[in-house]
């Protein structure tokens, strides 16, 4: 049986990032770097691991994270530009021509289009553009972050281009031997296993996220509407469950057919496609408009420094002749995002092609002083790659001068900077823990926690498993990062426990994107962006409700998949 004491050092590190980022609201930029510092201690004078082993696991994690900046990097680098260019205040008019019904904008925006943003870029960037675009659209700037926040969770889980199952899970179970080992065993590769993840990730998501639209909806109208009812949200029930249907269905068979990568892609563009052309044929509008009370009844706190309704920088903007420059037409406005669809599906499943990708261009670490890890960078099979080629071609596409190509990288390094500290040292603290074990011979810190945990909670565990995930995402601010966090942990305790892991790493999957509904730093950026600050705690309080929801379901689930529809799956 595993000793208490091994349990307390391997929590150091996660109570310290817990104490630090939520006890005294310290940024991931600062507490990262101390749990690493706690990470190292643990590592030596609690496991016995080598300096070289903790330099060497250090630096495998640094090389892990770049990956994950390059392709935050590039999702974001190619947002800005859109933005720079005008391509979002076209596809936001595109989106207002529709209908003025706030509720109509809301399943639009927030949950297709949010998702669609959160395939493409991820890493907290659908609140920080959806949440202005609905202020643009005349809705009260907290209404709009609370709306935000709540709509894309079904696409978080694959975040950018599967970036959370491919980096938070793949890489990282490469280096773990005792899952290698068992998959092994069972005739498995890594990436074959974590494509199964993700069918159960979809699975969960398509079950519980049918009410998702509806509580977005709901809670515009229920927390910002003038009859303070969930009532007019019901009206537009029939719109939600179409608008979930359109985009689930692709979800999943995408999730099912190709693996991580392009599931919330897929399914926002069908689910787009559909649910638009289903209002432009007239189905599915509400017999009277909704709108808001009128602005002068609004609370104080419900409006910052942007007023809504406030146009664009573009807009009126003068064009070289002298003339005001036309909005961009809506094909030449998304041809960018198309054009990223386009390759990545190309890259990833036309063989000789993916073949060249992952050969050429791949800076490998070889063996890490020493200790058998290594890690690598692949500079053109990276996701990263497809953006950059896409932002040069759109520099041409949307006819950009030099001042705003230089404006857009000097927003998107700004944006970046913040994360790169945040996600090197949040990685190196979790190879710590994971390569304790292989450096000294004996069960890593996660293996023990998991101990720990099957422990303490024994055969209803699955059930606290998403929340477990969402722990994570809500301490980090990424499901990328929970899922580094805690998937080796989920696996420990699933296998302690005599369960399904590939059930127990789906939940970890959705846990990780009901998270970032309370992340701290995705709140705070989300509120920065609408001109609002220090409504932080009203937000988090509200979107506990989603949250609770979601958690609790998906915990159902996970205990009915685990003992009964599923308990033979790996």
């Amino acid at each position: 049986m595993v000793s208490a004491t091994n349990v307390l050092i391997a929590l150091l590190p996660l109570l310290t990032i817990a104490y630090l980022m939520v006890g005294r609201y310290w940024p991931a930029t600062r507490a990262m770097p101390v749990a690493w510092g706690v990470a190292i201690v643990a590592g030596f004078f609690g496991w016995g691991m080598t300096p070289t082993w903790i330099a060497a696991a250090t630096i495998n994690g640094f090389i892990t994270a770049s990956n994950i900046l390059y392709i935050v990097f590039g999702a974001i680098l190619l947002l800005y530009t859109l933005k720079q260019t005008g391509a979002f205040d076209s596809i936001n008019d595109g989106f207002a021509s529709i209908s003025e019904d706030r509720r109509v904008q809301v399943v639009l925006l927030v949950f297709l289009m949010g998702s669609f943003i959160e395939a493409a870029a991820g890493f907290g960037t659908p609140a920080a553009i959806v949440g202005p675009l609905l202020v643009g659209l005349g809705f009260p700037p907290l209404a709009a972050v609370v709306v935000a926040l709540t709509g894309n969770l079904m696409a978080i889980t694959f975040g950018a281009v599967g970036t959370p199952l491919i980096i938070g899970m793949i890489d990282i179970f490469d280096d773990v031997p005792v899952i290698t080992t068992a998959l092994d065993a069972q005739g498995m590769g890594v990436e074959q296993w974590v494509s199964e993840i993700a069918v159960f990730a979809a699975m969960n998501h398509v079950a519980v996220g049918i009410l998702l639209p509806f509580i977005g909806v709901a809670m515009m109208t229920r927390f910002f509407g003038e009859e303070k009812s969930i009532k007019p949200a019901l009206e537009v029930l029939p719109l939600t469950l179409f608008a979930w249907a359109s985009f689930s269905v692709p979800y999943f068979l995408t999730a099912y057919f190709l693996g991580p990568v392009f599931p919330g892609l897929v399914g926002a563009m069908v689910g787009l496609l559909l649910t638009v052309s289903a209002l432009k044929a007239g189905f599915f509008h509400p017999d009277e408009e909704w709108d808001f009370a009128p602005q002068s009844s609004w609370p104080d706190h419900w409006v910052g420094d942007i007023q809504p309704g406030e146009t664009s920088d573009r807009d009126g903007a003068v064009a070289a002749d002298g003339g005001v420059v036309q909005q961009m037409p809506l094909w030449k406005a998304w041809t960018p995002y198309v054009l990223v669809a386009g390759l990545l599906v190309l890259t990833r499943v036309f063989t000789p092609l993916t073949g060249f990708l992952k050969s050429n261009l791949v800076i490998q670490s070889g063996d890490l002083l020493g200790t058998g890890l290594s890690g690598s960078f692949a500079l053109l099979y990276l996701p990263g790659a497809v953006f950059l080629v896409v932002h040069a071609i759109t520099i041409g596409l949307h006819s950009m001068d030099g001042k705003q190509v230089k404006a857009t990288w000097a927003e998107t390094i700004e944006k970046v900077t913040p994360a790169v500290v945040a996600l090197l040292f949040a990685v190196a603290t979790v190879q710590i823990m994971l390569q304790s074990g292989a450096a000294t011979g004996s069960d890593s810190m996660l293996i023990v926690l998991s101990e720990g945990m099957a422990g303490i909670a024994g055969g209803i565990y699955p059930f606290f498993a998403a929340f477990v995930g969402a722990f994570g995402a809500f301490l980090a601010g990424s499901n990328t990062v929970s899922d580094i966090l805690f998937g080796t942990f989920q696996y420990g305790v699933a296998d302690q426990i005599g369960t399904s892991k590939t059930v127990m790493l789906g939940a970890q999957a959705v846990g990780g994107a009901i998270g970032n509904l309370i992340a701290v730093h995705n709140v705070v950026a989300a509120l920065a962006v609408v001109g609002l600050v220090g409504e932080e705690g009203r937000v988090i309080r509200l979107e506990l409700i989603p949250l609770l929801y979601y958690g609790t379901a998906t915990g159902i689930l996970t205990l009915l998949f685990s003992y009964v529809l599923f308990p033979g799956v790996f």
